[in-house]
């Protein structure tokens, strides 16, 4: 079994590996720890890939934490699977004629996107299979929580690696006719008429204890254009209601909605507000647990509209806990989201970035997946499609971080089943844009 310290690993180091091997079939250990392999594990792995065709398997397996054994499965590769940090576990089995074609059509040279590419370059001619039996157990030595593991993408300590891993994930997107050149659609603003200029859409369930302050940071807001907030109540049972009740009560601003319908996620709810009579031109992003970080944040979205000529802005935010102390990584600003290329490399970062904000006529057209989980991605994705995305690179938001949050510790099961979606999201993404091209 070959080795690498991690799946950050050389072009060159792999193009040597692949020329080494000899066997039929040749074990990468892809993870940095230790491995103990269960009864007949590999003999299973090498019965599968017969069975198949793969050019490669991977397994569900064990992970040991702290002393304790537990299941960490992982979930089936798709065409959309352009996520750099795809889990794969610990230990793939790669079909040789496979790996030593897909090898020789590596051309660049990455320090750290080797393996990366290979896959990407393996997947537009083979199979990837997901072997869902536990065939082994291997050490964990990433002990933090979900919610702090979701942001290395973006970690600007990471920023060379991510470099290249955009440029092979543009490579394979062009080579699989999913690439989209820097052409847009125009955008007409006066197309329709609207009676403010900008609605903040706040979705919201059960947050009594910040969704004051959430909507308290909008009515501080600083214009020349008459705003609202419109606040989707999701029936909430923990005295939300009635705080919202009582603001709308004293500001004809805060619009407060309480769907008819009981069945709505957070695009749902979404949904509800961009289709609201009372909507604006422009339907601005705020969580319920957040804050815009100054009274100019709405004012800079809109100009940033008109000066850009996009569909949609994308904001910088800034990492903070409950108090506002930063929290690592901090800011964070999405600046591989270009011009050129970031309709592209959306395909494979796990986010757009916040705030969000959208004209309103074309998110009415495209309309939110009535999902609570990426429905932002997704739409995100749709409207890139056609359109420019607008960018502002300095911190407009505060994303706080805290027990409440629902991604803050998630299990095996929900992190599987969310990437399982984001995938099959840029799945779909990938095939209209291959229809369009």
């Amino acid at each position: 079994m070959i080795t690498f310290n991690g799946q950050a690993v050389t072009s060159a180091e792999i193009r040597r590996r692949a020329a080494e091997a000899t066997g039929d079939f040749t074990l990468w250990q892809i993870k940095d720890t230790d491995v103990s392999w269960g009864y007949r594990a590999v003999e299973r792995m090498q019965q599968v890939m017969e069975a198949t065709g793969a050019a490669m398997v991977y397994a569900d397996r064990y992970v040991v934490k702290d002393g304790r054994r537990e299941a960490a499965p992982v979930i089936d590769y798709q065409k959309g699977s352009l996520r750099d940090d795809f889990d794969f576990g610990a230990v793939v089995m790669l079909r040789t004629t496979a790996l030593q074609e897909a090898a020789n059509r590596m051309t660049a040279d990455y320090r750290f996107a080797g393996f990366y590419d290979l896959r990407l370059k393996m997947s537009q001619k083979y199979e990837l299979v997901h072997i869902n039996e536990y065939l082994y157990t291997e050490e964990e030595r990433d002990l933090r929580l979900s919610g702090q593991k979701q942001f290395d993408y973006v970690d600007p300590r990471n920023r060379e690696r991510q470099i290249e891993m955009e440029r092979a994930c543009t490579e394979h997107l062009k080579a699989t006719g999913a690439y989209l050149p820097p052409k847009f659609e125009a955008i007409d603003f006066d197309g329709e008429a609207f009676d403010c200029e900008a609605s903040v859409i706040i979705p919201v369930k059960n947050r009594a204890k910040t969704i004051v302050d959430a909507i308290g940071s909008v009515m501080r807001q600083q214009t020349d254009f008459d705003f609202n907030v419109i606040v989707v109540d999701n029936h909430s049972t923990d005295g939300t209601t009635e705080l919202i009740a009582q603001l709308a009560k004293d500001d004809s601003r805060v619009i407060h909605v309480v769907p008819e319908r009981t069945d709505l996620g957070i695009g749902g709810c979404w949904n509800m507000g961009i289709h609201h009579p009372k909507c604006g031109k422009f339907a601005v992003q705020l969580d319920s647990d957040d804050l815009y970080s100054d009274e100019h944040t709405l004012r800079k979205i809109v100009e940033a509209f008109y000066q850009q000529q996009c569909a949609m802005v994308i904001g910088a935010y800034r990492m903070t806990d409950f108090e506002l102390n930063t929290l690592p990584p901090g800011v964070i600003d999405h600046r591989e989201w270009t011009p050129d290329n970031g309709r592209n490399n959306a395909l494979r970062i796990n986010g757009l970035g916040a705030p969000r904000a959208f004209y309103t006529p074309v998110i009415r057209e495209i309309g939110f997946p009535n999902v609570s989980y990426g429905e932002d991605y997704a739409v995100g994705l749709a409207i890139s499609r056609r359109y420019q995305i607008g960018r502002i690179y300095e911190v407009l938001y505060l994303c706080r971080r805290w027990s409440g949050n629902s991604d803050a510790a998630l299990n095996v099961t929900q992190v599987n089943a969310n990437n399982t979606y984001k995938d099959r999201i840029r799945t779909w993404e990938m095939a209209a844009r291959m229809d369009n091209g």
